[in-house]
């Protein structure tokens, strides 16, 4: 406990004062992803994703077509979300990886997909990475 204590002090320190959040953390989505393909090392260009959303009160358990985008040359989609939109529910991010495969002539396993997930407070920022190959993926709740 103590070395996070010493930790945290030199980082408030006068010059560490410049460092910019990460560019996902600056203004924008409070909801991020980051797709990276563990196969060739390197983030997942051009790959599609749809965000929805499940109210919590809506009882036809409907998804809701959210927002869709593609990857860019980081694996990022930038403005996932408005905060606004951004409110207590279950959502799913589902990635198109069989066309993101087919680009490169990759044969993959799964065509597709898809991680769900519950946000109970809007007001933190939630980032959901994505590590992916062709015969296998991981998620996890990032920062």
């Amino acid at each position: 406990m103590e070395r996070i204590a010493i930790l945290s002090s030199h980082l408030q320190h006068k010059k560490f004062q410049h460092v910019l959040p990460h560019p996902a953390m600056s203004k924008g989505s409070p909801l991020t992803t980051h797709v990276l393909d563990t196969a060739t090392g390197r983030p997942a260009t051009s790959l599609a994703i749809h965000l929805y959303r499940r109210d919590s009160n809506d009882s036809s358990e409907e998804w809701h077509h959210l927002k869709f985008g593609y990857t860019n040359t980081d694996g990022r989609v930038p403005n996932l979300i408005d905060t606004e939109k951004f409110i207590p529910a279950v959502y799913k991010m589902h990635f198109d990886t069989a066309a993101y495969f087919k680009q490169s002539s990759t044969e993959g396993f799964y065509p597709y997909v898809e991680i769900v997930f519950e946000i109970k407070d809007p007001a933190q920022h939630y980032h959901v990475p994505l590590l992916l190959s062709p015969y296998g993926y991981s998620t996890y709740r990032g920062s």
